[in-house]
């Protein structure tokens, strides 16, 4: 059976979650009534059109019973997952730095026509709404809440074909983005969030350089987390001292993993993970424990619009001002 009334699909009794994988615009709508209507709810990433939308829906969730979780698919590669304990256990010492990128090449066509990702009453942004949220997540995952933010974005490619063969018409939201931002904990980096990043397929990498030690994560290359101990010796000659490449593969710590732990993984494998995470956590009644949780989508929301204002009026943002 389909149905294309959400009214309809919400007054089923037999259903008991959805999957909100909407445009950007119509999450609101579809997550408040959803909640209204005693769902669980899969949404996909971003929460929301803007940070006021952000707000109502997380608002909603934390005083409604339910599981309520975010597509953030990558704190499910084990990689990922790894680098998240090393983090907590105290590896890295005290964080210095971090660099993070987020690459597409899928826009760099000047005339691949108009879609809602490039029209920002639809989209709420470009590229930092499509790929820096993921980004944000996964900082924040393993090392903590953004305090402020300078950022520079810009539009490379203003007009394109309303469709194929179609007249041009403007594009108004970001083809690129590039920023600094400090944490709370003190720790200084930037951020590189691009649909026109040629040559690049989907090239998510993240550094993070500690005092006792380092890691890097390079989406290309999901199987490793490469992991640097400064506290190795470096003597005589280089001692014990270097980079390791760690084989997490497939080794989930909590679940059986389909293929098994020792075979590559791929982008589908991620999204696997965290649909089962949120099954697991309704077939356990971890009612408003879900994670990552509408909260998690609410501050990376705030984030991006920090980084919003800060290209707009071209200063530093605080986060928590937003």
């Amino acid at each position: 059976m389909a149905t294309t009334s959400l009214s309809e699909l919400l007054a089923r009794e037999d259903i008991q979650a959805i999957s909100c994988c909407t445009p950007n615009d119509a999450h609101r709508e579809v997550l408040l009534a959803a909640m209204a209507a005693g769902k669980h709810v899969y949404c996909d990433k971003p929460l929301a059109l803007d940070l006021e939308q952000a707000r109502e829906i997380a608002a909603l969730a934390a005083a409604s019973r339910g599981i309520y979780q975010m597509t953030f698919q990558y704190r499910f590669v084990p990689a990922i997952q790894r680098a998240r304990q090393l983090v907590r256990d105290g590896f890295l010492g005290r964080l210095f730095s971090f660099r993070a990128v987020y690459l597409h090449a899928g826009y760099t066509d000047p005339m691949r026509p108009m879609s809602w990702r490039l029209q920002y009453a639809r989209s709420g942004g470009g590229a930092v709404m499509d790929l820096g949220v993921h980004v944000i997540d996964l900082l924040r995952y393993l090392v903590g809440e953004f305090r402020a933010v300078c950022a520079t974005e810009r539009t490379m490619i203003g007009r394109r074909p309303a469709g194929p063969g179609g007249p041009l018409v403007p594009v108004d939201v970001d083809d690129l983005l590039l920023a600094q931002a400090e944490l709370d904990n003190g720790a200084i980096g930037t951020l590189e969030f691009s649909r026109l990043a040629t040559g690049a397929e989907d090239d998510l990498r993240l550094e993070l350089r500690g005092q006792d030690g380092a890691l890097a994560f390079d989406l290309m290359q999901p199987d490793f987390l490469e992991v640097y101990d400064a506290r190795q010796p470096d003597a005589p000659l280089g001692g014990s001292r270097g980079w390791t490449r760690v084989a997490c593969l497939g080794r989930y710590a909590e679940h059986g993993a389909l293929p098994g732990p020792k075979f590559t993984q791929g982008w589908w494998r991620f999204h696997i993970a965290s649909a089962f995470d949120f099954l697991r956590n309704i077939e356990q009644g971890h009612m408003n424990e879900g994670s990552p949780s509408f909260q998690d989508g609410l501050e990376a929301q705030r984030v991006v619009s920090a980084l919003q204002l800060s290209a707009r009026e071209g200063r530093w943002v605080e986060t928590r001002a937003l």
